[in-house]
């Protein structure tokens, strides 16, 4: 999911700096509109792996953890398909590292935990306390039970929320719960926790979340290809357990207008309404967008990543556009105003890029989902691309790819077979 920023761009939760950030992605267009060159060198040629892992540029390195089936501190095995992640300060110099597990009803690999939510599903998180010189010192389960634990969001007040990217209902193909929800996990939890459903923050296709720290609303994406973009009004700030209202985006003058082929023109702000949700907990099928949609919500092709930033929200539609290689939208809650701020018109230049994370340097790292070969990519303030790491080992996709609270280290995930990997290097060279 990605992309996005103008002149500045302070990511919350993204570095512990917050720096200000240029517009890496709105430069990368503009110098494709000169006829400059896209593609840069970045921090060198990618130098092959003797471990065939990964490729990275010269004088960077890494350290892998916490794979799939090793031995986890709690006893229990690590589960695999390790997916969107978060990194929080912890004591004593240690960084915290929340992980989500995009694991199915029949998955063979699972999140067990002593608290599941559903005892037949095999998907949820798990916690890993990392050392200030990168070495893992424990990690357990911190959520299990959930179905297709895909990305999230953290919270300003220090959690992590786990969206569970299914529907599934209790049938007899094994589910004893109903799914679709979103569940929190305090960075500070020692143990797993019990899992409670924020049952009024909708029950649908969850994809991540971001919260805008002014106001304590929370923004969801959805990934369907005709998903909607929410907003989840708590009840009482920061206390997402205690209930609020689901809302679906409208644009004014365009009922059920479909975002991704309906020609919008970059930069063009569009007034926005919210319409309220009348039932977000359905129980009887995935129908919170249909409600929505029946009161003129816009549709979006596949919402993915959300960040926020300088009082703004920049989303991702991985197939939106005429290309279907990515959109991404730029929302003003200040001005309720939306705009389409990158469209990709070619998989050359940006192929349906899924995580984001922006370093303390000011580059954004992508990790594309595409076919054959899988990169992070970086994308300079200046606009230029280069390839910043190659999955040596196969082609899945990066997953999960956030800094450490100082900014010295960039963890990523591979999503399979699972591995989590910690990587340093000479970041000021850029």
């Amino acid at each position: 999911m990605q992309l996005s920023r103008r002149k500045f761009f302070t990511l919350a939760g993204a570095s512990a700096a917050g720096t200000l950030l240029a517009s890496p992605l709105e430069a990368l267009y503009a110098r494709q509109a000169n006829g400059q060159p896209i593609f840069g060198t970045g921090y060198g040629a990618l130098v092959p792996d003797p471990n065939g892992l990964l490729d990275l540029p010269p004088g960077f390195q890494y350290r892998t953890f916490s794979r799939t089936g090793e031995l986890m501190t709690d006893g229990t095995l690590v589960p695999g398909a390790h997916d969107g992640m978060a990194a929080f300060p912890g004591p004593r110099n240690t960084v915290i590292l929340v992980r989500n597990h995009e694991l199915s009803l029949t998955s063979s690999s699972r999140t067990q935990g002593p608290k599941p939510y559903d005892t037949k599903a095999a998907g949820g998180t798990t916690t890993l306390v990392v050392g200030a010189n990168r070495q893992l010192i424990k990690d357990f389960v911190s959520l299990s039970g959930t179905i297709r634990n895909c990305a999230g969001g953290p919270t300003p007040w220090g959690s992590w929320i786990s969206c569970e990217e299914d529907t599934t209902r209790p049938s007899a193909t094994g589910a004893i719960q109903y799914h679709g929800y979103n569940f929190e996990v305090p960075a500070s939890a020692t143990s797993a926790v019990t899992p409670e459903p924020l049952v009024a923050m909708g029950r649908f296709n969850h994809e991540a979340v971001a919260v805008d720290p002014r106001t304590g609303i929370v923004y969801e994406t959805e990934d369907r290809g005709d998903s909607l973009f929410y907003r989840f009004i708590p009840k009482v700030r920061g206390n997402l357990k205690a209930g609020g209202t689901l809302q679906a985006l409208k644009i004014v003058n365009q009922p059920r207008v479909n975002t991704s082929n309906s020609g919008f023109i970059r930069d063009q702000k569009l007034g926005v309404e919210w319409v309220t949700i009348p039932n977000p907990n359905p129980l009887d099928g995935d129908t919170v967008r249909l409600q929505g949609r029946d009161l003129g919500a816009a549709t979006f092709a596949r919402g993915e990543g959300i960040w926020y930033g300088n009082g703004e929200f920049y989303f991702c539609c991985t197939s939106g556009g005429a290309a279907q290689a990515g959109q991404v939208w730029r929302y003003i809650p200040t001005q309720e105003t939306i705009e389409l701020f990158v469209e990709s018109q070619s998989r050359d230049v940006l192929d349906m890029p899924d995580n984001i994370t922006v370093a303390p340097f000011g580059d954004l790292i992508l990790c594309e989902d595409g076919d054959g070969d899988n990169f992070l990519r970086g994308v300079t303030p200046n606009g230029e691309i280069y390839n910043f790491a190659r999955n040596a080992l196969n082609d899945s996709e990066f997953a999960g790819a956030c800094f450490s609270p100082d900014g010295r280290t960039l963890f990523v995930n591979i999503q399979t077979p699972g591995i989590t990997l910690a990587i340093w290097g000479p970041w000021a060279r850029a």
